[in-house]
Formats: structure tokens, C-alpha cells, sequence
């Protein structure tokens, strides 16, 4: 695989929180191509929200043409029946306009994901990388990374002591995602790297001390993008009591009525492309499903507290900003329970 379609890979793991499986295409599906299709591009498969996709790299970016990567494109489509999204680096930004225009897939790693054939249009406003992120707050890698640390102070399998191909094992995320969320970390002077062949994380702080100065410097972000609603919980999907449901779990606050749930934005998009998710709606339901940016089981795997809880500084993040003394309090108190 080439620097720039893991950097593209690397990219959708981060916009969108999923991490998809990339190989070459087959050679007899290759077979099926002009020859011009073999000298232009490379080609590569891989699997976006269950639809099928072809990453076409072209080789020379210098010879870019619109018109003819249109054509190309479509061809490549038509001949192997599967969507097609081009992947660049050094496009300029009329180029990029031009091919929205044309309605082509495409992604440039860092700037834009454009594939309206999934309903996804995804930009950076920024220019400068070190402005982008100095703006921003820690990506939701990070921030897993982050309380993952924080909260494991007692586990055999350590964070720092772990390899960063390691930690993206462990935590199901490319090993470009990984770097990007470590990148992230050491930016804002939360943690640093060692090591030369092999790459480790080493934080800057105490467990409370990282706490305390991620959040006092506003760098922590709310979990939990929006709230939908179904009539019932999805049939085999494990899921974590979130909001005031994990609340009173951690806490003296009484559960409420509405039954709440976290679920990774990944699963979700999933089911909603079939039948398993019964009325969904934005208003009502017996189950409240919060979509998180990241994968709320992971902070908890391993974890010898509540196990059918979301972690409680996540549950803290996408709870703090309520304006309700009860749940004031109940906050609070599950705090205070933390060992640091």
C-alpha cells in the first residue's frame, strides 16, 4: 500500500471513525481494464458503511485532467460495477470544485472527503496543519487514548509500555489513526514520543494532573454528536447504559424513565442501512441512542468497575454542560469516586 492511500485511510479513520480493510484489487478484475487504466492508476478495494469502494491513486498528479478522470472513472465503474472515489494529494482547490461539479468520489487526505454516492462531504477550512490543530480541540482518537490511559492505572496491558502498532490493535484503530491521535496529544504538551524503530507514548502528566490540565485548557470534547430514538434495542448489539441511566449507576441520582444508550457512530450507520433499528426518529422512544465519536466499549474493556456503563469521565463530558442540580450533584459524587 503507498504512503498516500494509507494517509487516505489514516484520514477516513479519523473524519468518520471507522477503519476499513484496504487490499489491491484482484488481478482478474484488473484484467477487465484498458491498459491506459493500468499506466494512470493504481487500484485498491476496501469497504465504506457496507458499500464496496475502489480506490483509484493516480501515479502522476502533474497530468491531472478533470475531463479525462471523469471519463476514467466511470469507466473503471462500469467495467467492475463498484463505486469508484479518486485519491489526491497536491490538488489544487479549482480542481477540487471541478470535480464536485462532475459529481466524482474523491478524497484528499487532510483537506476533503467528498463521496456523494455515500452522503458524505466532509471539509477542512484550514490551511496550515499546525493552525488546524492549535483551533481544534483533541480529536476523539485522542481523547480515547487519553482516558484510556487515565482510567487503566492498574492493568498488565499498559498504554505507555506498548508499541503504537500495539495500541492500534488494541484499540481496533489503524496504526495511521493512532499516530495522528498521538501527534494530536503531543501537540497541545500532553504527552510525547521515544523511541526510534519502535514507537512509544510517554504523558507529560499524572493521571490527575492530565485530567486537570486537559480540561482546564478546554481540550476535552463531548462525546456524543446527537440523540435518536427507537422503539427497541437493537437485536445482538452489546451497548453501554450512557447519560442518566450510567448516572445512577455511578451515583445516588434515580434512573429516569427514558432508558439511554451510547453507540459507536460506525455501528449505528450500519444498522440504519438494514431493518434493525424499529422507528427511528429524533423526537421519542423507549430507547434513547446517543452516537458517539468513538467506540464507548473500548474504554471499557478490561475495566473491573460497572460493566454495563459507559466510562465515567466520558459520561462527565457529555453530561457536565446540563443545566439541572440533581444532576449537578450526581456528577460530582461519581467524580469523587474516582481513584486517581
Amino acid at each position: 500500500m503507498t504512503d498516500k492511500i494509507e494517509k487516505a485511510i489514516g484520514y477516513i479513520g479519523e473524519t468518520l471513525g471507522v477503519q476499513p480493510l484496504v487490499t489491491p484489487v484482484a488481478k482478474n478484475s484488473l484484467d477487465v481494464l484498458p491498459i491506459y487504466i493500468h499506466e494512470t492508476y493504481r487500484l485498491y478495494k476496501t469497504v465504506l458503511f457496507n458499500s464496496e469502494i475502489i480506490l483509484v491513486e493516480l501515479k502522476n498528479e502533474d497530468k491531472l485532467s478533470i475531463h479525462q478522470t471523469e471519463k476514467q472513472v466511470l469507466q473503471i465503474r462500469n467495467r467492475l460495477n463498484q463505486k469508484v472515489a479518486v485519491v489526491l494529494e497536491n490538488v489544487q482547490a479549482y480542481n477540487r470544485k471541478r470535480l464536485i461539479e462532475k459529481g466524482v468520489n474523491f478524497i484528499v487526505p487532510g483537506k476533503q472527503l467528498y463521496l456523494p454516492e455515500l452522503l458524505i462531504d466532509l471539509r477542512e477550512i484550514y490551511t496550515h496543519p499546525k493552525s488546524k490543530l492549535r483551533d481544534r480541540e483533541l480529536l476523539p482518537s485522542a481523547q480515547l487514548l487519553l482516558i484510556y490511559h487515565i482510567i487503566h492505572p492498574n492493568q498488565d496491558w499498559k498504554l505507555e509500555e506498548q508499541p503504537f502498532k500495539e495500541i492500534a490493535r488494541k484499540l481496533a484503530y489503524t496504526p495511521m489513526a493512532i499516530t495522528n491521535a498521538i501527534n494530536n496529544l503531543k501537540f497541545h504538551g500532553l504527552a510525547e514520543v521515544k523511541g526510534v524503530k519502535e514507537k512509544y507514548i510517554r504523558f507529560l502528566y499524572s493521571r490527575h494532573e492530565l485530567w486537570k490540565v486537559a480540561f482546564e485548557q478546554d481540550l476535552l470534547v463531548n462525546p456524543v454528536i446527537k440523540t435518536v430514538f427507537v422503539d427497541q434495542q437493537p437485536k445482538g448489539i452489546y451497548l453501554l447504559q450512557s447519560n442518566t441511566s450510567a448516572l445512577s449507576e455511578y451515583s445516588s441520582l434515580s434512573p429516569g424513565i427514558q432508558k439511554y444508550y451510547a453507540i459507536d457512530k460506525t455501528i449505528f450507520y450500519g444498522l440504519r442501512k438494514g431493518i434493525a433499528l424499529k422507528n427511528l426518529n429524533e423526537y421519542e422512544g423507549e430507547i434513547a441512542l446517543e452516537l458517539w465519536k468513538y467506540n464507548p466499549l473500548i474504554l471499557v474493556d478490561d475495566l473491573p468497575t460497572i460493566s454495563n456503563a459507559v466510562d465515567p469521565l466520558s459520561l462527565y463530558l457529555s453530561m457536565k454542560d446540563r443545566k439541572d442540580e440533581r444532576i449537578e450533584m450526581a456528577l460530582d459524587e461519581m467524580m469523587e469516586k474516582i481513584i486517581w
